[in-house]
């Protein structure tokens, strides 16, 4: 008697199963509608051309196509789809020049992603090829993990893992493999 008494309770659980299911699936795509926020840029802009000034003195230019303004969203950063080229200046004057296909800058801690055939150019004809290479703006240092080839008046060496002040003064690097010439 017991077992017949349980078959008659399966079907009785499985319909208020089946209802609640179904009552609550229409609630549940309200409630994502409710959180769903579009992830669109707060500011556009084409054929960009801005310098970076400090106490009157040029800084940087920095060059590009297109710029996404991501201003709004909580890690707020700006995204250059179309790459860019930048020219960075020391107290001197003297010019480093930046170039990459892609390029995002985190406004909170400060740091640019450089990405796809990065090339950087120094004014004394040192220069870095890579696919990946973070600036951090602050302390004016680049720094990847990725392999990189550094050509200069020595020679050309490559390697995997490298970090560098902004003009080439200062260069550590991990593993390098290369010829270059010690005579200078």
């Amino acid at each position: 008697m017991t077992l017949l008494k349980n078959y008659k309770i399966i079907p009785v659980v499985t319909v208020i199963a089946v209802t609640l299911f179904f009552g609550c699936e229409s609630n549940f795509k309200e409630v994502q509608k409710i959180n769903f926020s579009e992830f669109v840029p707060s500011g556009e802009a084409e054929k960009i051309n801005l310098k970076y000034t400090d106490s009157g003195r040029i800084k940087a230019i920095l060059m590009s196509p297109k710029m996404l303004d991501f201003a709004s969203v909580n890690f707020p950063f700006t995204e250059f789809p179309k790459g860019i080229d930048v020219i960075l200046y020391d107290d001197k004057g003297k010019r480093t020049f930046v170039k990459s296909d892609y390029a995002v800058s985190y406004k909170t801690t400060g740091i640019i992603d450089l990405q796809r055939n990065v090339k950087i150019t120094s004014q004394d004809r040192q220069v870095l090829e890579t696919q990946q290479l973070y600036y951090d703006q602050k302390n004016e240092w680049f720094f990847t993990e990725k392999s990189f080839k550094f050509t200069d008046t020595k020679g050309v060496s490559n390697g995997q893992g490298i970090d560098f002040s902004k003009d080439f003064k200062i260069i550590n690097s991990q593993k390098i493999t290369g010829e270059l010439d010690s005579t200078e």
